[in-house]
């Protein structure tokens, strides 16, 4: 089952990646979602997936029974899953932005720091 969660994470990567090297802005904020949810699901993995022990201390004892999952890598998912949606929804309000401004989701017509028409800033000193 893990191999199979593993591969699934490569394969999460591999896209996530692809999208983020996009020139457009929608393609990039997928590839960052879909990134996100590939870090989630790595550190998931990493915790070892076991079915037959809930990660839970019995009464009287002080630590997991053998071969429990381990409860830290479930915590630390809850919360990069809050953290993770509210940078999404950061970056989806900045790029919509940027599109009400700029009148393009192509980050390549996205250069106002270099408007088209005008002098080049000078190249030496």
């Amino acid at each position: 089952m893990e191999t199979v969660f593993s591969i699934l994470v490569g394969l999460f990567f591999a896209v996530g990646i692809y999208l983020i090297l996009s020139k457009h802005v929608i393609r990039i904020l997928l590839g960052i979602a879909i990134f996100s949810n590939a870090v989630n699901l790595l550190i998931f993995t990493s915790g070892r997936i076991v079915r037959s022990t809930a990660p839970i201390i019995p009464m009287g004892e002080q630590v997991l029974p053998a071969g429990a999952a381990n409860p830290l890598p479930q915590a630390l998912i809850l919360t990069a899953i809050v953290i993770s949606f509210s940078f999404f929804a950061f970056i989806l309000v900045l790029a919509f932005r940027a599109y009400q401004e700029m009148g393009v989701d192509h980050t390549a017509g996205m250069r106002v720091a270099e408007p088209e028409g005008e002098r080049l800033p000078p190249m030496g000193y």
